[in-house]
């Protein structure tokens, strides 16, 4: 069956268009700035090691001084999924904001490329395409520095809801949520695809963005959210514990699935039915963990839109992050769909 085509168990709501798409991404549009970097490094410039920082347009300038040589792709959370679900074989579109300049052009170019498809206008004025710079250090952690540029000025009113509703499953990166614009337009996206019966997804991206707006970031598990993916941090930010096994009770009250990712000791899937334990597919080499949520989702949606079970959504997953941990990049280099044979009984 076409990947465009939806799925027997998964027909078109009654009264709507059917989907063409597997998964629809809106996130923020960055060029990712990838470089090696020692601890001494990071600490030097004063970096929250493992973390994500919003920086603006200056401090990007200063830290892309500083760092060696680079690997440069478009990139952002969402993104990086969208591709991941492409290279598993499945359909995906990407919606989010660049600039009419040459990083928004180089991002426009590389994402069509992996296949995902993308048609947002570019914007005509304001801040410059966002980017980016990824420190990978010894340890394979990474410390993102994120200047936001034009990918934050997101709007409600911004949104095609042809283009919501284009996918069996809406997915939303949590790194967006800064603004309160940008809350609104999910919020928006979300009521939009319910109202086509489609299903919403969530990514948490980051316990510090979660620290920001915990009440904003409740709301949307609780009243807007089908399916929630967040790491050990960041599901424990959300309900303000320490202990993974609260926050994973706590999430489950909430009646939306959730598939928590807990690096070497695999992930935890959580529905109604109880918890599904998968373990972490097996890797040679931790490269760099850039994208490994990424990719997770990736495949736990691919999974998902098929109307597989949870434990081999998540397997689907795991599989998928070992393969972009196991290299410097956010992006798979092998071919997932390949990968992920043995899964589907391939």
């Amino acid at each position: 069956m076409p990947a465009n085509e939806p799925t027997p168990d998964q027909p078109a709501p009654q009264g709507g268009a059917a989907p063409t798409h597997d998964v629809v991404g809106i996130g923020n549009a960055l060029v990712d700035v990838i470089t090696q970097a020692s601890d001494a490094l990071v600490e030097e410039l004063g970096l929250p090691k493992g973390a994500m920082s919003l920086i603006d347009e200056e401090r990007a300038l200063e830290l892309y001084d500083r760092v060696g040589p680079a690997i440069e792709v478009s990139g952002g959370s969402a993104a990086n999924t969208m591709v991941g679900v492409a290279s598993l074989g499945g359909s995906a579109r990407y919606v989010g904001r660049v600039r009419d300049d040459q990083l928004g052009r180089v991002f426009a170019h590389d994402l069509r490329a992996t296949g995902v498809a993308y048609d947002v206008l570019p914007a005509t004025h304001g801040p410059a395409t966002g980017c980016c710079l990824v420190l990978v250090t010894p340890d394979a952690q990474r410390t993102m520095n994120t200047y936001l540029g034009a990918s934050v000025h997101l709007r409600a009113d911004d949104l095609d809801p042809a283009a919501v509703v284009s996918g069996r499953i809406l997915y939303l990166e949590g790194y967006l949520f800064d603004p309160p614009e940008a809350q609104e337009a999910f919020r928006a996206a979300a009521r939009i695809a319910h109202e086509a019966g489609r299903t919403v997804s969530i990514t948490l991206s980051d316990a510090f963005c979660v620290e920001r707006h915990r009440e904003a970031f409740l709301d949307l598990v609780e009243h807007h959210a089908d399916l929630v993916f967040a790491n050990e941090a960041e599901i424990c930010a959300l309900y303000r514990t320490d202990d993974f096994d609260t926050a994973a009770r706590a999430v489950r009250g909430h009646g939306a699935m959730a598939a928590l990712t807990r690096s070497e000791r695999g992930s935890v899937v959580v529905t109604d039915d109880g918890l599904v334990e998968v373990p972490a597919a097996p890797v040679d080499r931790v490269v760099d963990t850039t994208g490994a949520g990424d990719l997770y989702a990736a495949g736990f949606l691919y999974g998902h839109s098929r109307g597989l079970d949870p434990a081999t959504c998540a397997e689907l997953g795991a599989v998928a992050a070992a393969e972009v941990i196991s290299h410097l990049g956010a992006r798979p280099e092998a071919d997932l769909a390949s990968l992920a044979a043995p899964v589907l009984g391939g």
